[in-house]
Order: structure tokens, then sequence, then C-alpha cells
């Protein structure tokens, strides 16, 4: 599913389909953090580490964020969170 594929679905309000993952963006990008943080919380994989991160960062507790980055094995990235939230869809589909 590509940026424009997740935008659509969010719009519908459309959830089938979806990888853990991606569900996780898709309730972020809904505007639902809780939701999106409920689902990544106990998965224990890099992919679902990055989102994690980025959801902290979202959230702005850039400590925690770090804590995920790392546990991701990836660095804070310079980008803003618009665009991090367009490269974690792209890389994770």
């Amino acid at each position: 599913m590509d940026v424009s594929e997740m935008r659509r679905a969010i719009r519908e309000g459309r959830t089938e389909g979806l990888s853990d993952h991606l569900r996780a963006l898709w309730h972020e990008g809904s505007g639902d953090w809780a939701a999106a943080h409920a689902v990544v919380q106990d998965m224990d994989d890099a992919e679902a580490a990055w989102i994690h991160a980025y959801l902290h960062r979202r959230e702005g507790d850039l400590s925690n964020a770090d804590y995920w980055y790392r546990r991701a094995g990836r660095k804070r990235p310079a980008m803003g969170l618009d665009e991090e939230w367009v490269f974690l869809v792209e890389a994770l589909r």
C-alpha cells in the first residue's frame, strides 16, 4: 500500500488487509495516537520499534523516542513528522 492508498483508506475508514505495522500508522494518520501505540506497544521487531519511536517523537517525548530509535537500529531523523510518516508507510508497504 503506497501513501495515496493509505490516505484513501484513512478517508474511507478501511483497515482490512493492513499489516499490524500499517494499521498502527493508519490509526496515527487518523489522529488516534493511543490506538496506534496500543498496536505496536507489545510488538518486538525493528519495524515496530521504529513506529514506536515515531509515535513518541510525535507526542514530544524525545528521550523515549530516542530509546525506540536505538531499538530499531536508527537515529532520530532530521525530517519533519509528516515526512517521517510518509517514509514509514512507503518503507513498510
